[in-house]
């Protein structure tokens, strides 16, 4: 009874010890592209992430860490002004509950620059420079570039371009990515990588209806990348130096909006928007 016990116990340990070998070999067998091994990260106390399976929590966890980098840094120079980022939060609210994430809680900050940008992280971080503020002749152009970016935001956008880069550069398990690379690539993702062709389309697309269920004007979008494309001598803003090249933008906005409607909705008020933003910039 013993010596049938002990034997039963034998062939279930080597059994197992078998499934478990294969397993590894199965796990740690080398993906095209992805040169760090997940063994090794957990080895080393690392914590690896996947992003293909990113919660909302996480996201905005990360978010937050690649904010005070960029805050840290010197990278985003959060304008001090109140009147300013009270502005920018109450129309970035406005359209944020009207997007396809309302429950994301989105921040929105004024950066003190002159540059005609914006930029957004993962998260629901959106960047507006005060150069872009000054450039836009009213609240419906300013809320058309937050919809745009919260448009990166609910779309997944610069996770998705993280993936991308971290595979490019090898810094990619097939287990996940690192935390410490998710926020320094998300750091240099937000200030200084261009978002694809498609996104940038999609962005449009997404920011546009965003602007209309908020009920802005929808012009207002067309109008500031009309304005932007005349100013400069020809030279392109940061906002807009991405492909697609924004003349084909602003033919696919006009194409899908009602001309009826175009100019129905908050924001063509010039006048307001001068006596509101334009005296502290």
């Amino acid at each position: 009874m013993i010596k049938s016990y002990l034997g039963f116990r034998r062939r279930w340990f080597y059994g197992l010890l078998s499934v478990v070998m294969a397993s590894t070999i199965v796990i740690t067998t080398p993906q095209p592209g992805y040169s760090q091994s997940w063994v090794n990260w957990i080895l080393q106390g690392v914590q690896v992430i996947q992003l293909s399976t990113l919660s909302d929590a996480q996201e905005v966890k990360y978010g937050q860490q690649i904010n005070q980098e960029l805050i840290n840094s010197g990278q985003a120079n959060i304008s001090r002004n109140k009147e300013l980022n009270q502005t920018v939060q109450r129309i970035g609210q406005r359209l944020a509950k009207n997007s396809s994430r309302p429950k994301l809680p989105f921040t929105f900050q004024v950066v003190d620059d002159d540059a005609v940008n914006a930029f957004a992280t993962m998260g629901g971080f959106v960047y507006i420079n005060t150069g872009l503020m000054a450039t836009a002749e009213n609240e419906a152009e300013l809320a058309s570039v937050v919809a745009h970016e919260i448009g990166h935001i609910t779309q997944r956008h610069s996770i998705t371009q993280m993936r991308d880069v971290a595979i490019s550069q090898g810094l990619m398990s097939a287990a996940g990515l690192s935390e410490n690379n998710i926020v320094q690539l998300g750091v240099q993702l937000g200030v200084n990588l261009p978002h694809s062709r498609e996104a940038e389309l999609e962005a449009d697309q997404v920011g546009l209806k965003t602007l209309q269920r908020a009920g802005y004007a929808p012009i207002g979008m067309v109008t500031f990348m009309k304005k932007l494309m005349q100013q400069g001598g020809g030279a392109t803003p940061a906002f807009l130096s991405t492909h697609p090249a924004t003349s084909q933008r602003v033919k696919a906005l006009s194409q899908s909006i009602d001309p009826k409607i175009a100019n129905q909705g908050d924001g063509l008020n010039n006048q307001a928007y001068q006596q509101q933003i334009r005296r502290f910039l």
